[in-house]
Order: C-alpha cells, then sequence, then structure tokens
C-alpha cells in the first residue's frame, strides 16, 4: 500500500472565524488560570510547593509576560511594558528550585500585570490580519500563546496535587461506566502511514513536517493500563525483581526507596493514595497515574510486553485503514467534545478503563486523548526536516536520549494543547507528572 502525500485534511478558515477560535482559546486558558489561582489564598501562592515546580504565583506572571512578549512587542511591535521582569520569568535563566528566590511580583501585581496585558492583547487580536507572516498566518501566535498558558495550567495543577493541606479544588467525577470487558488489545496492520502533521494551523515545531513512516504490525492495548493491573505488579514483587527494569531505572528505585506510584501507600491490607487533598482508595479500574518511564517500562518487561514506540502510538490513534488518511484525531477531524476525551479539567481524575466509546479509533482502540499521557519507548527527536519556529527553546533544546515522549494528553490537559500530532517529553524519572501508559506486543509480518 502507498500513502499518499495528501492524506491530512487542511483546514482553511475565514480570518473571523479564526479570530474567535483564539479568543475563545486565549479566554478558556484565562479563566482556568485564575481558577487555579484563586482558590488558595496568598501565601500558597507564593510558596514553593516542591523544588520540582515554581511557586504558582511565578506561573501567573510568567504566562502574563510570554503573553506580552509574543502578542504585545513581537507580533504588534509595541514597547515592553516591564522591560526589568524579562529576567525573572524567562524559564531557561532560572531553574524552578531557585525561583521563590528570585524578586517576584506578588499576587496582586502579578495578577494586574497579566489582566493589563490580556486587555492590550485583545486589542491586537481585533486588529491583526491572519496572514503575512508566519507568526500570524492561521492566527498562530494567539494559539501558541493559548497553547502556552493551558500547559502553565497543567503545571499548575501538578503543583495543586503536590502541596500539603486540604482539597482546594473541587470537579465531579466521571460518570461511571460498567467495567470493561471488550477484547485487551488491537491489531495494527502493519504498513506507511503519515505521521505528524504540515497542516494544521496550530502544530508546534516538533509536529511537523508530515512525513511518511512504515510500521510493522503490531498489538497495542485497548486501553491504558489500570490500578488493578499494576497493583498485580506490585504483589508479585515487581519492585524487587532486578530482571524487569532497565539498569538506571533499577538504580534509581533503590536509592530512593521507590516501590509503588507517586501519592501511594499501603494502609494494613488496602492500597490508598493522596488526590489533590484528599486521600482515597485507589479505584481498581483507573488508569494508572504518576509513573515514571522506568516503571511503565519494568511493569511492561513483567507482562511480557513492551511500551508502545511513538510512530506506533500515532499510527493506533491517526491511521484510518479503510481510507488510508491520517486524522487529526482517533474519531476523525472534528474538535474533542466531552463525548470523545476526559480533557479540560473538567474532572480530577482519570475516567475509567473503557470510558468515551465514540472517541475510540477506527480499529477500537479508546482513551488514546485524554485522561493519563502515555510514555512511549521513543527519544524525543526532530522529524526528518524539522525546522524551529518560532524559537529553537522550544523544542530543539530537548531533543536527544535524556527525554522520553509521551503521547495523547491527560485529564489535564485542554483540547487547544491535545492532539494526535501532539508531542509531550520528559525525563524518564519524572512521576509528578499525569503519566500512565499501555503496552504493546509485535506482530507476525504476514498479519500486516
Amino acid at each position: 500500500m502507498t500513502v499518499p502525500e495528501t492524506t491530512e485534511t487542511t483546514e482553511t478558515t475565514d480570518p473571523e472565524t479564526l479570530r474567535e477560535r483564539a479568543l475563545q482559546a486565549l479566554t478558556t486558558a484565562r479563566a482556568r488560570t485564575a481558577l487555579l489561582t484563586s482558590c488558595v489564598e496568598d501565601p500558597e501562592l507564593t510558596a514553593q510547593h516542591s523544588p520540582l515546580m515554581s511557586p504558582l504565583v511565578w506561573d501567573l506572571a510568567h504566562i502574563g509576560n510570554q503573553e506580552e512578549l509574543w502578542l504585545l512587542r513581537t507580533v504588534a511591535g509595541r514597547e515592553a511594558m516591564r522591560p526589568e521582569i524579562d529576567g525573572i520569568y524567562d524559564a531557561f535563566e532560572h531553574p524552578r528550585a531557585e525561583r521563590p528566590s528570585l524578586p517576584l511580583l506578588p499576587p496582586a501585581e502579578a495578577r494586574r500585570y497579566a489582566a493589563e496585558v490580556r486587555g492590550r492583547a485583545l486589542d491586537v487580536l481585533e486588529s491583526t490580519a491572519f496572514h503575512g507572516t508566519r507568526l500570524t498566518e492561521a492566527g498562530f501566535a494567539f494559539g501558541m500563546i493559548a497553547q502556552h498558558e493551558q500547559q502553565h495550567d497543567e503545571t499548575m495543577l501538578i503543583t495543586h496535587q503536590l502541596r500539603k493541606g486540604g482539597a482546594a479544588l473541587t470537579a465531579p467525577d466521571p460518570e461511571p461506566v460498567p467495567l470493561f470487558t471488550g477484547p485487551s488489545e488491537v491489531l495494527v496492520p502493519g504498513g506507511p502511514f503519515m505521521m505528524g502533521t504540515s497542516t494544521e494551523p496550530w502544530a508546534l515545531d516538533n509536529e511537523r513536517p508530515a512525513h511518511r513512516r512504515l510500521v510493522p504490525p503490531f498489538h497495542i492495548d485497548t486501553t491504558p493500563v489500570t490500578n488493578g493491573a499494576y497493583r498485580a505488579f506490585i504483589e508479585d514483587g515487581g519492585y524487587d525483581d532486578e530482571r524487569w527494569w532497565a539498569p538506571q531505572g533499577w538504580n534509581h528505585i533503590k536509592a530512593h526507596g521507590i516501590s509503588a506510584p507517586l501519592f501511594w501507600r499501603r494502609d494494613g491490607g488496602q492500597w490508598m493514595r493522596r488526590h489533590f487533598g484528599v486521600t482515597e482508595a485507589i479505584p481498581p479500574d483507573e488508569p494508572v497515574l504518576h509513573v515514571s518511564w522506568y516503571e511503565a517500562d519494568a511493569y511492561a518487561r513483567w507482562a511480557g510486553r513492551r511500551l508502545p514506540t511513538e510512530a506506533e502510538w500515532e499510527k493506533a490513534a491517526r491511521h484510518d485503514p479503510a481510507t488510508g488518511r491520517s486524522t487529526r484525531y482517533p474519531w476523525g477531524d472534528a474538535d474533542p467534545t466531552p463525548v470523545h476525551a476526559n480533557l479540560g479539567q473538567r474532572h480530577l481524575r482519570p475516567a475509567p478503563a473503557g470510558s468515551c466509546p465514540a472517541g475510540a479509533s477506527p480499529l477500537g482502540v479508546r482513551q488514546l486523548i485524554g485522561d493519563v499521557w502515555e510514555w512511549t519507548s521513543s527519544d524525543f527527536l526532530p522529524y526528518p526536516g524539522f525546522a524551529a519556529f518560532p524559537y529553537k527553546e522550544y523544542s530543539e533544546v530537548f531533543f536527544g536520549p535524556e527525554y522520553k515522549v509521551l503521547r495523547g494528553g491527560s485529564f489535564a490537559v485542554d483540547a487547544v494543547a491535545c492532539r494526535g500530532t501532539f508531542r509531550n517529553w520528559d525525563y524518564p524519572i519524572r512521576r509528578q507528572i499525569f503519566s500512565g501508559f499501555r503496552t504493546a506486543r509485535d506482530a507476525s509480518p504476514e498479519l500486516g
């Protein structure tokens, strides 16, 4: 089978539609930022709840500073509002552990600054023509800023999970669903498909360009690995058996005394976890959360399987065997709705395994978008023909074997920052992120 270069859908919309889309994305992100920074008192905003994370007030002002830099200064060509704070809120100048010692804007001033930037940015949005430069084409700069804010909202939600004390956030639980009894895995036929995108208007540089990938046939889990399945690995002595672990992973868990996912603890004969300020019994049918790449890899080995490659994950999520097309999402090209995926902090937890059947891929793989970020076996590397845009520090400086790729988003990710081509990456030791996984195995070549 050959794959034509035009398997992607090209999205063309008129300027007013693009303007409305950008306004909605920016407004949604700011409402979430306000929620995450208004639900606790000022001392909690200025405190550092973990050396892995910034104080919440740093994220708040950083969001405003990036919006000013790109929308007001770069797109509109305006003078800097607060040039003296640029270095303070440059994420590459100061590691997170150092940020509490910086002269940060106090909460009230950070809110005023972000609000003033937003007011001016909306004026720019009204007057910008969505053509002429790469930054303004299809409203890219506005989409980039909306995605940036939502990514920091996810980071702030991680901080809320790490903070001590009672619950500060509430949200309804996902709808209960019957215990999933469908097939445990799905065969993805071998052959070529188009990976990445050259047409998604707000796609970031590491998602580009679209290119042909040949993937042998493989089997992939129908749903993410659940807490119940992962508990079986623990109870079989998985954390005490060196056979299942990559050498660096084995050294890491032994050095740090890790014997279960982050936030889990055994209480008598029951496993409990701390979840956004509440201690609860661990729901067995939820996708496992807060596991590192090393833990995911060890589980897969124990189960006689492996983590999928990034290309396998994307083929399972985007390739439609009936048409040969690569779609934007597993269910097609339409934007996500609540029936498709658990996104946008609508809930504060993953939905049970087997949820959102309307969001399944053509082959029947479920929950590829939302619920938990899924570790893959792949290092974070550029695609053939990669070009950094609009700045090298977004992706290029992270390429290499130090980082592993995660795919699919989580319940903490907004739809604007989540699609079938979206790539996330982190160190293989990271566990505070909303990470889970699913496993895969090779199939016989004749099945392709």
